[in-house]
């Protein structure tokens, strides 16, 4: 059945047909010079010395925090067990590339109004066992980075983001994901730009470059610079360092397909934001005073990725009520993101702790969901909600 108002709509027009049409032609299909042309043009979007495209976000996850294990710089070398802090919402690929490198996972709660840390929980959370803050920038919406790096001040912790809801957020002016060591983007099809399946990793740090382009590629040398940081130097024999392998990596190369079509789409990322701003600037204006409902608050400047929309606490209206009516009214639904991600089966196998409680977290996992933005006016949807 198809919804009067989805959750996710195409970006492409015929500019990104003819890109795919011309790597199809051309025969190389694997990953070149478009990918790379395309991690060029993201990096002078979004304000960073270095971009690594891969198949997905959450692949983009995976190879951040693999790549602090494998850095020459004590500062950022981390090891098993050490303590990682993550909000309790988030989508699962935040936390399993934690998991699956031995990190010690400890939850703190969210606030109910950003959908972001609870800033007083965070800064209680923060002890000298904490190796790392991973911030994970929900919806659209920035965290308060002021307020995050005022706790990490003088402490040996890294700051991580996972901003694959938010390109091009910012607060006070700078784009959401630089805040960071390094930052992780989205690219799939229900997000921001699509190229398909696709994921970014950025980064100001050389050396953390180079391991992520080494272990996006098998950890092998093969993509790296003759000097690097990594072996020093490769062979001039091209036959002997083709094969060479130095990082335990993975093959998570996206497409080349994926770069040409990232390449047209991130021209269009200044119009997709202010559009999604535009929405929301109508859906505040409608849902603001609502009596029973409770609008994400924003930090800095949303990119608006969806409209969150939570039953207050106050109200008698029950979620089943609110899925009904907005069905009713044709509006596609999902639950925020992973709702209080510790209530799934497969927590059991993480390292982890709760900090104080998560009572936010869980509240929203029971009153909560979201409905989509676009990058195109939506005026209809917005008189629709008015009859909430």
């Amino acid at each position: 059945m198809t919804s009067k108002f989805p959750l996710a709509t195409a970006t492409w027009d015929q500019k990104e047909i003819d890109a795919m049409q011309k790597v199809i032609t051309s025969g190389n299909f694997t990953m070149g010079e478009n990918v790379k042309l395309f991690e060029r043009k993201f990096s002078k979007y979004i304000g960073s010395q270095n971009s690594v495209m891969v198949n997905s976000g959450s692949s983009a996850n995976l190879l951040m925090i693999a790549a602090l294990f494998y850095t020459k710089n004590p500062k950022l070398k981390l090891k098993r067990g050490d303590e990682v802090i993550v909000p309790a919402v988030s989508w699962s690929t935040t936390y399993y590339p934690l998991y699956q490198y031995g990190l010690k996972i400890k939850f703190v709660d969210i606030n109910l109004e950003t959908l972001n840390y609870d800033l007083v929980q965070l800064e209680s959370a923060i002890t000298n066992k904490t190796r790392v803050v991973l911030a994970v920038n929900l919806l659209g919406n920035s965290n308060d980075f002021d307020c995050i790096n005022k706790y990490l001040k003088g402490k040996n912790i890294i700051l991580l983001e996972d901003n694959c809801e938010s390109m091009g957020a910012t607060f006070n002016d700078k784009k959401t994901g630089t805040f960071g060591v390094m930052g992780t983007f989205s690219s799939f099809y229900s997000h921001h730009i699509s190229t398909m399946e696709g994921g970014i990793i950025v980064t100001d740090n050389e050396e953390l470059n180079q391991i992520l382009i080494s272990l996006r590629s098998h950890g092998w040398t093969r993509d790296l610079p003759d000097k690097n940081l990594i072996c020093d130097s490769k062979s001039d024999d091209l036959l002997e360092e083709s094969f060479r392998f130095i990082l335990p990596g993975y093959n998570v190369r996206p497409l080349e397909l994926e770069g040409a079509l990232g390449v047209e789409q991130v021209k269009k990322l200044p119009m997709i934001i202010s559009e999604r701003r535009k929405n929301a600037k109508l859906f505040k204006e409608t849902l603001s005073n609502h009596p029973d409902l409770l609008i994400q608050k924003e930090v800095g400047k949303s990119s608006w990725f969806g409209f969150s929309i939570i039953i207050k606490p106050s109200s008698s209206l029950t979620r089943k009520e609110l899925v009904v009516k907005l069905r009713h009214l044709g509006f596609e639904l999902r639950p925020i993101v992973t709702g209080n991600f510790l209530k799934n089966e497969v927590i059991k196998f993480f390292n982890h702790e709760v900090h104080n409680s998560l009572k936010n977290a869980e509240y929203l996992d029971k009153n909560g969901l979201f409905i989509g933005n676009h990058h195109y006016p939506m005026p209809d949807a917005f008189k629709a909600l008015l009859k909430i």
